[in-house]
């Protein structure tokens, strides 16, 4: 039996372009400091009817330790992920790598965020589980859709 495998060529492209943004960050925002960050975490932006939410992903680092920080408008993350503490083995003893391959990045990270008008400053939320940061931010009850009944 045959199987159809569809191919999207520029997909590739459109990947190369996300990374090479991420690596230096945006050039139309001067005050951005992702120039400054050393690496720069992935963020998924969801909205729904009722808020915004914002899943960052964060394995290794304590979420509590992350500084979220919001001012007129732009919700600020920041923190750093450090290299994780040596290994002890059965008897006790601390053990060093004979060989060693690093490909998660350590460092100071920062992301920044423009909420829209919508976004109620007041009432965000975060919580961090298995790597990641949840970030909820509600949207202002007059910017929520609502039904119009006709009498």
């Amino acid at each position: 039996m045959a199987m159809m495998i569809r191919r999207e060529p520029w997909a590739a492209m459109a990947q190369l372009q996300d990374e090479i943004n991420r690596a230096f960050g945006s050039m139309e925002d001067p005050e951005s400091s992702s120039a400054t960050a050393e690496w720069i975490p992935a963020v998924d932006v969801r909205e729904y009817a009722d808020r915004f939410e914002l899943l960052v992903d964060l394995p290794g680092v304590d979420p509590k330790s992350v500084e979220i920080t919001l001012d007129n408008g732009v919700l600020s993350l920041g923190g750093e992920r450090r290299e994780a503490a040596a290994r002890t083995s059965s008897s006790g003893e601390s053990s060093a790598a004979l060989q060693q391959r690093n490909e998660r990045r350590l460092g100071r990270f920062h992301r920044r965020f423009v909420l829209p008008d919508t976004a109620d400053a007041d009432n965000v939320k975060a919580s961090g589980r298995d790597g990641v940061l949840e970030v909820s931010i509600p949207k202002q009850a007059k910017a929520k859709p609502r039904r119009i009944t006709v009498d």
